[in-house]
């Protein structure tokens, strides 16, 4: 895809895109645009509305936003337009950016146009979208200078739709190895540095909890390191650290599960959102050192596999009575922020997993449930969410809660036994690791990793969580 800036449609030829703020169905004004006048009893700019009409040899699309788009919904009409109305580009397409329009806008504007390039059929033989074609031409009309905001969205795009791919190939392409090789051919790529450790070195790592989990799977489990310092470093560097589960299929192991195993693959929803946004930050070259860890397992069942009952022995030196398989990833996640504060020790500390679904529960589909110990984290990442649609609420961690992790026979176990408050205990299990580190934030995303909407029949992923720790970093 070519991306170029025009002054004038006089020499263009092709599909023209023209956002409009709506107005009102008797507006004595009409939409105006290259010498066309549209009668706002036709078109006004409703949100989710279009008109289509030709001019000579130019195909003129106009798009209702609405009044006051927020960036989400901005993204979703651009994504719907690029993903639903393909046939109408051709070789060449204009996208008109008005001059009412923040940076922000441009932004989530031309984000969706790319997001829309994606499509669930993987492995059906079909035609390439037209904006992947090498000699397709992206013109962009406009008097203000996008041009950083517009890189930048091209960037966001690119990452989210490596992380979609992630989570929606299935579990028998997305194994343990394959993130592993994936992390280590975008350090090369992107300019970060990758360190695997296969199984026996995470054996010797004494990672107890991460091995005990992958032990049942043919699929070796690959604990990824990546560290990323941008080329020009201010002088007071701030140091991130993230962690994401990457269970790349979930039977619930010997605990295994009775529904909706078919949607496992999605397991790994949290990991691929940390990949991903090592791809962005590294891409984006924010002033901000950041070390990511995803512990990558497939939970099988075999006669290999971890008992309920069992105690296993945990990276950072305590032992965790098993009481349920299916409470896997906290176990890897216990293990990658021990191995992370140990040996980093970053400022802050995010960790991100599909981990409960008693945050389904709580929240539905609308947001991610955050846990944190600390106020300022709790505000931004709030604040971050919430400007650009990937919203989080908080849940808390009172101490009351501590005796759903208590065990008689070792230092914690690793599930409540209780059907109430779940997403809660195993963030407390969460924060038994993490030492009384005074910045972590723990975000449970099973309710909205990977669901449902317009743009396939299925579930599929959504790659909440690249933008969302991307653009917390960025602002710190």
């Amino acid at each position: 895809m070519i991306t170029t800036k025009i002054d004038s449609l006089e020499n263009f030829s092709g599909t023209i895109l023209i956002p409009v703020f709506e107005t009102t169905e008797k507006n004595l004004i009409p939409v105006k645009f290259d010498d066309l006048e549209i009668p706002s009893s036709v078109f006004y700019g409703k949100k989710d509305s279009t008109y289509l009409t030709q001019k000579g040899e130019n195909l003129y699309l106009f798009i209702g936003i609405g009044k006051n788009p927020d960036y989400k919904s901005l993204k979703t009409i651009f994504r719907r337009i690029s993903f639903k109305e393909k046939k109408l580009f051709n070789k060449k397409l204009c996208l008109f950016l008005p001059e009412e329009f923040a940076s922000e806008q441009a932004e989530a504007a031309m984000s969706g146009l790319l997001l829309g390039t994606y499509d669930l059929g993987h492995y059906k033989e079909q035609e390439k979208h037209p904006f992947l074609k090498a000699d397709f031409e992206l013109n962009i009309l406009a008097v203000q200078d996008y041009s950083v905001w517009l890189s930048k969205a091209i960037k966001i795009a690119r990452a989210q739709l490596e992380t979609l791919s992630l989570v929606d190939l299935p579990p028998n392409k997305v194994t343990p190895k394959y993130l592993a090789l994936w992390a280590q051919d975008k350090g090369i790529q992107y300019g970060f540095d990758v360190k695997v450790l296969g199984l026996e070195d995470a054996k010797k790592e004494y990672l107890g909890a991460f091995v005990a989990v992958g032990r049942g799977s043919d699929n070796e489990a690959q604990f990824v390191i990546m560290n990323y310092t941008p080329k020009i470093a201010p002088a007071s560097l701030k140091h991130v650290g993230l962690v994401g589960k990457g269970i790349t299929f979930d039977t619930g192991g010997l605990n295994i599960k009775t529904s909706g195993m078919v949607h496992m693959k999605c397991d790994m929803a949290g990991g691929a959102a940390v990949f991903g946004a090592m791809q962005l930050i590294a891409d984006l070259q924010l002033p901000v050192r950041v070390t990511a860890i995803v512990p990558c397992a497939e939970n099988a069942v075999d006669n290999k596999s971890f008992l309920p009952s069992e105690v296993i022995h945990s990276y950072s030196g305590n032992s965790i009575e098993i009481i349920d398989t299916d409470a896997e990833g906290r176990l890897i996640l216990a293990d990658g922020l021990s191995y992370l504060i140990k040996n980093y020790k970053p400022e802050y500390i995010i960790d991100i997993a599909t981990l409960t679904g008693s945050s389904v529960g709580t929240f539905g589909y609308e947001c991610g449930a955050l846990f944190t110990n600390n106020e300022f984290i709790s505000k931004k990442i709030q604040e971050t969410g919430t400007s650009i649609g990937e919203r989080l609420w908080p849940l808390p961690l009172w101490d009351a809660y501590k005796d759903d992790i208590e065990s008689d026979i070792a230092d914690v176990k690793n599930f409540s036994g209780k059907p109430v408050a779940g997403a809660i205990s195993a963030a407390k299990f969460l924060e038994f690791f993490t030492k009384e580190h005074p910045a972590w934030a723990h975000l449970d995303i099973a309710g909205v990793a990977f669901g449902d909407d317009e743009f396939a029949k299925s579930k599929h992923a959504t790659a909440y969580g690249v933008h969302l720790l991307t653009k917390f970093i960025e602002n710190l």
